[in-house]
């Protein structure tokens, strides 16, 4: 979720609110308990609406917070130089083997006398 959208899921939010509130005084006025406005199904879709939008709120300040993290991070490094990235696995054990023996340079080969060409016509 993208933190620029943080202001549209406010929007989103606020106004599922506004319809909740619209929807539970339009069922109280109708004459329905609190028992019977829950089971309402109009009502039951304005709430998941809510959830959804404080699921996404939520998700959004954790994104922001991770980025702030990511920032504070980068900037220690920079203020603190280079630092030498640790050897992997494998890079450890190329250093630990010995260095292998020189291979004797091959000899020349006589070269060949070139191929003919022309085939015999029958």
């Amino acid at each position: 979720m993208k933190v620029k959208s943080k202001s549209y899921v406010e929007e989103h939010k606020k106004d599922a609110v506004a319809r909740l509130n619209a929807r539970r005084a339009y069922l109280k006025e109708k004459g329905l308990d609190e028992e019977g406005i829950n089971r309402d199904a109009g009502m039951r879709k304005v709430k998941a609406e809510i959830k959804k939008a404080d699921f996404r709120l939520s998700s959004i300040s954790a994104l922001v917070k991770r980025n702030e993290a990511r920032a504070k991070a980068t900037a220690d490094r920079k203020a603190a130089g280079k630092i030498p990235k640790q050897k992997g696995k494998k890079e450890a054990k190329k250093e630990e083997q010995p260095a292998k023996k020189e291979k004797k340079a091959k000899k020349e080969k006589a070269e060949k006398p070139p191929k003919a060409e022309e085939k015999k016509e029958a």
